[in-house]
């Protein structure tokens, strides 16, 4: 069977490379070149409350709103905003801040371990994501993978050094069915290098890298997904490290545009 048969028994991959689409993401210089897309909705409304952050733009869904903040840190303009839960939505608000003016952008959120002993809270820096959901494969060619640039691990990295933050390189699975992380599925992944399983990195990735701009992540380990069972651990209540990988986030967005 050629690829173009495979395509048409499995229709995701069927990429169209077309850089003229019939709808296109909202355009204009809105936001500053600098965004963290922070997945933690609490951290999010904390910073904005303390800094009297200023609302620049809010992006719109059936879900609801996504108002997007703006601070001043270290004299540099940066926004941030909570895109909501999955690769679908996540990869369409990326794409739209992209066309208002993101060029650095550095997401941070949660992610089941697939490694019962890595704690709960411990730092991950993912190098690149399995693109086991839909959305990825709309931005890039069938791939496994989407990797993240080297020079950005380079800054994320140097961020975590500078700050003593202890740490953890590895690939993640980035998956749409979290009721099918099965034993078979999570053996796969954990022999191909991931310890990590979330549900946003590959399809945000893909689209930077599409649009060519800079784009990388920090996870912190929740949830065990093992075969011994699943652990909720209490990790949504890890306030500590969700505000701490909110400000890393930050940092890094700052040297990834002095680094360009």
């Amino acid at each position: 069977m050629n690829f173009e048969e495979l395509a048409e028994w499995y229709p995701i991959l069927n990429f169209d490379p077309d850089q003229n689409p019939i709808i296109n993401p909202p355009q204009g210089e809105v936001l500053p070149a600098k965004i963290v897309i922070c997945f933690f909705k609490d951290v999010v409304e904390k910073v904005a409350s303390e800094y009297q952050s200023e609302i620049v733009h809010t992006f719109r869904s059936e879900g609801g709103l996504h108002p997007v903040y703006e601070i001043e840190y270290k004299g540099e303009r940066i926004a941030f905003f909570q895109p909501g839960v999955g690769a679908a939505l996540g990869g369409a608000l990326i794409d739209e801040t992209i066309g208002l003016g993101a060029r650095f952008v550095i997401a941070c959120g949660g992610c089941g371990v697939l490694d019962k002993d890595i704690a709960v809270g411990h730092v991950l820096l993912p190098t690149a994501a399995y693109r086991e959901e839909g959305a990825s494969y709309h931005y890039l060619p069938p791939s496994a993978t989407v990797e993240i640039e080297p020079g950005v691990l380079d800054v994320m990295e140097t961020v975590l050094l500078e700050h003593k933050i202890e740490y953890l390189k590895t690939k993640t699975w980035t998956t749409d069915g979290y009721y099918r992380e099965t034993l078979g599925k999570t053996a796969y992944y954990k022999a191909k290098g991931c310890l990590a399983v979330e549900m946003e990195m590959s399809a945000l990735a893909a689209v930077a890298k599409f649009r060519g701009v800079k784009f990388g992540q920090y996870l912190y380990a929740g949830d065990t997904v093992v075969p011994e069972g699943w652990d909720k651990r209490g990790w949504v209540d890890r306030t500590d490290v969700r505000e701490v990988l909110f400000w890393l986030s930050v940092e890094a967005c700052l040297k990834l545009e002095e680094e360009s």
